[in-house]
C-alpha cells in the first residue's frame, strides 16, 4: 500500500518549513488564474481575516479558512507540485506583495510579519535569515514563456510596465487591493497578512510516488473543478520519456502538439487536446476488439493497466501522426485530391460526429509511412460512410444510434476488411417512405446534412472553404406564406425541395424577399455607391436565379423529388441497400 503523508498546515507553517523547496514541473499547465480568481480569492480572505469589516470579531485562536490541498510527491529533494499550482504560485504572488508594501513600516507588528513574510518567499540559513537569491518556488513548465517574470518578481517584488503576463497582472492586482486595503485601515494593516499567514489552512498531501500523487490528482479533480485529462496524461507520457533519457524531447514535442491541436480542435469540454485524444481512444478501442455501445469516459479508458497504453513509444507518434492529418483536413491542404476535400466538406455537416472518429481509425489503420492514403480506396471509404450516416440518422434518428453499427465496422476496418456495413442495409422503400414523410426543420441537424450531400453532389459544385458560414435559406420565403398563404400545402415550406445552404451574409440580405427579387442577392450585385455584394458560390442556387424568373410550389415539389431518387440511388451506388 502506498504511503501519504498528509497534515493539516497554516501557510506560514507550510511555506516556512525548510523541507518545503517547491518544483512547478515541465509537464504543468502554465499560470492560468486571471482577474475573477484572484478576485473571489481576495474577497473570500478579506471576509475572513475581517467579518463584518470588523477586525476585532475575529477569533484568532479558533477561526480557520480552508484554501485547499497541495498535491507533491519529493523529487531529488524537491516537492514536485502535482495539483495545487494556480493555487501556491497566486498565494506566493500575494505574500510578496504585502512584503512589498512593509519594507518602509518600522512599527513592531509590520516588522515580525514582514520578517514571517520572508521565511515563506526565501530560503534562509541556519539561524533563520532569509537569502533573497534562494526562493522557496521553482518553476521548469515548459509551455510557459513567463516563468522567468514569475521569479523575477518573487525576488525583486517589482513589475516593469511592458509586463503582460498573467503574473504580472495578479501581482499588480493585489498590489491596488493592499493599497485600498491599507487607506481604509491604516491602524489594523499587519492583521490581514498575519491572519493569512496564521489562520488560512492547506492540506499538504505528500506522496511516496509520482503515480500515487497522480492517482490522487485524478481523485480530487474528479470531485471539484473539472481539469483537462491531458494533463494527467502528459505527467504519464512525461515520466516515461524522463526515465528513457529523452526528457528533452518530450517536452518538444508534447508542446508542438498541443500547439497544433489548439490549432485544430474544437472541445465542447476539457481541452482540445482531450478531442485528440478521444479521437485516437476509438482506434485502441478497434484494436481491442471492442463492440460495447456504451463507451468509457477518456481517462478511465486511459488509466487501465497503469495508463500502459501512454507507456509505449508507437503511442505518442500515433497522436503526432493523427494531429498531423487533421491538420490537412482543417487547412484543406493539397495531400488531398479536390474530390476528397469536397467529401471533407460535405461530412463537416454530418447529423453527429461519429464520421470523425470512423475516420480516424481507417487513417491511422491505412497510413504509409509518409502518412498519406491511398487515393482510390480513401474516396470509397468516404463516400460510404456519408451514405451510411446520412441514411442511418434518418431511418434510426438518435445521438447515440450509430454506434450499434459503426463500432464493429472499426473493428472490420483494423483487420483490414473493406468498409460494408452488411447487417444494417437499408430498405429503399422504408428510406422513400422516411424522405417523404420526415419534417426537415431547421433545428434538426440531418436538414443541413442533406442539404449540403445535395450541394456538393452536383459536380459543378466548388469547394468551399471549411470555415464558410452556411445557413439554411428558404428559395420560397417563409413570410410571403404566413401572410399570403401562397401555397396550397403549408407543409411544402418546410419541405428539402424548399431549401438550400447559402452563406450567412446573403442570406441575411435575402431574406424574406420574393424569389424575383432575391435573385439578385444570389448573383451579386453593385451597389447604388458603387460598392460590389459578392453572389453565392452555391452553384445550384446561383444557376436557378440565372435561369428561372419564379420558383413556385411546383418547383418545390419537384426538386423535392429529384433530392429523393439521386439520394435512393446515391445508396445504391454505395451498395447500401438491401438486394
Amino acid at each position: 500500500m502506498s504511503k501519504l503523508n498528509i497534515d493539516q498546515q497554516t501557510i506560514k507553517e507550510l511555506f516556512e518549513n525548510k523541507k518545503s523547496d517547491f518544483l512547478i514541473p515541465d509537464y504543468q499547465r502554465p499560470y492560468a488564474w486571471g482577474e475573477i480568481e484572484c478576485q473571489t480569492l481576495w474577497d473570500d480572505i478579506f471576509s475572513f481575516a475581517f467579518p463584518e469589516n470588523d477586525y476585532s470579531k475575529f477569533d484568532s485562536e479558533n477561526d480557520e479558512y480552508f484554501l485547499g490541498p497541495i498535491v507533491t510527491y519529493k523529487n531529488q529533494n524537491k516537492l514536485e507540485i502535482i495539483d495545487g499550482q494556480q493555487r501556491l504560485t497566486t498565494l506566493m504572488l500575494l505574500l510578496r506583495a504585502f512584503y512589498s508594501k512593509f519594507s518602509n513600516m518600522q512599527d513592531e507588528n509590520s516588522i515580525s510579519t514582514r520578517d514571517d513574510i520572508a521565511r515563506c518567499i526565501w530560503k534562509t540559513d541556519e539561524f533563520g535569515k532569509p537569502n533573497k537569491n534562494r526562493l522557496k518556488i521553482d518553476s521548469e513548465v515548459s509551455s510557459d514563456d513567463d516563468k522567468e517574470e514569475f521569479l523575477t518578481i518573487l525576488k525583486t517584488g517589482e513589475v516593469a510596465s511592458d509586463n503582460k503576463s498573467r503574473y504580472a497582472k495578479t501581482y499588480r492586482f493585489f498590489t491596488d487591493k493592499i493599497n485600498e486595503f491599507l487607506q481604509d485601515y491604516p491602524s489594523y494593516f499587519a492583521y490581514l497578512p498575519t491572519r493569512i499567514l496564521k489562520n488560512c489552512i492547506l492540506l499538504p498531501i505528500e506522496a511516496e510516488s509520482q503515480d500515487t500523487a497522480l492517482r490522487i490528482f485524478s481523485t480530487l479533480n474528479d470531485r471539484g473543478k473539472p481539469l483537462s485529462d491531458t494533463d494527467i496524461f502528459k505527467a504519464q507520457f512525461y515520466k516515461f520519456y524522463s526515465d528513457k533519457g529523452r526528457k528533452e524531447e518530450f517536452i518538444n514535442r508534447w508542446k508542438a502538439l498541443e500547439e497544433l491541436s489548439d490549432k485544430i480542435f474544437q472541445a465542447p469540454s476539457g481541452s482540445p487536446m482531450d478531442e485528440l485524444f478521444t479521437r485516437y481512444m476509438y482506434y485502441e478501442r478497434a484494436k481491442q476488439r471492442n463492440r460495447k455501445t456504451t463507451t468509457e469516459a477518456l481517462r478511465k479508458f486511459y488509466e487501465k493497466d497503469k495508463y500502459a497504453l501512454l507507456k509505449k513509444e508507437e503511442t505518442l507518434k500515433n497522436l503526432e501522426d493523427l494531429a498531423n492529418f487533421w491538420r490537412n483536413v482543417v487547412y484543406q491542404d493539397d495531400i488531398f485530391s479536390d474530390r476528397i476535400l469536397r467529401k471533407l466538406f460535405v461530412l463537416k455537416y454530418a447529423p453527429n460526429g461519429m464520421w470523425t472518429y470512423l475516420v480516424s481509425v481507417y487513417f491511422l489503420k491505412n497510413k504509409n509511412e509518409n502518412g498519406e492514403l491511398e487515393e482510390e480506396e480513401f474516396y470509397y471509404f468516404l463516400n460510404k460512410i456519408i451514405a451510411f450516416i446520412w441514411a442511418y440518422a434518418l431511418v434510426h434518428p438518435g445521438v447515440n444510434a450509430l454506434r450499434t453499427p459503426a463500432y464493429p465496422e472499426m473493428i472490420n476496418i483494423i483487420d483490414g476488411f473493406p468498409v460494408e456495413f452488411k447487417d444494417y442495409k437499408f430498405d429503399a422503400e422504408q428510406v422513400k417512405n422516411v424522405l417523404d414523410n420526415y419534417s426537415f426543420t431547421n433545428g434538426r441537424p440531418i436538414t443541413k446534412s442533406m442539404l449540403a450531400w445535395w450541394a456538393f453532389h452536383n459536380e459543378k459544385q466548388d469547394l468551399l472553404k471549411l470555415d464558410t458560414q452556411l445557413q439554411i435559406e428558404h428559395i420560397f420565403p417563409k413570410k410571403r406564406q404566413e401572410n399570403e398563404k401562397t401555397l396550397i400545402d403549408k407543409n411544402n415550406i418546410e419541405s428539402l425541395g424548399n431549401k438550400a445552404l447559402l452563406e450567412e451574409n446573403i442570406n441575411i440580405r435575402a431574406s424574406d424577399y420574393r424569389f424575383q427579387d432575391k435573385k439578385k442577392y444570389y448573383q451579386g450585385f453593385v451597389t447604388e455607391s458603387g460598392k460590389k455584394k459578392e453572389g453565392t458560390k452555391i452553384y445550384e442556387l446561383l444557376s436557378l436565379a440565372n435561369n428561372a424568373d419564379e420558383f413556385t410550389e411546383d418547383d418545390i415539389i419537384e426538386r423535392a423529388k429529384r433530392m429523393k431518387e439521386t439520394f435512393i440511388k446515391y445508396l445504391e451506388e454505395t451498395d447500401l441497400l438491401i438486394n
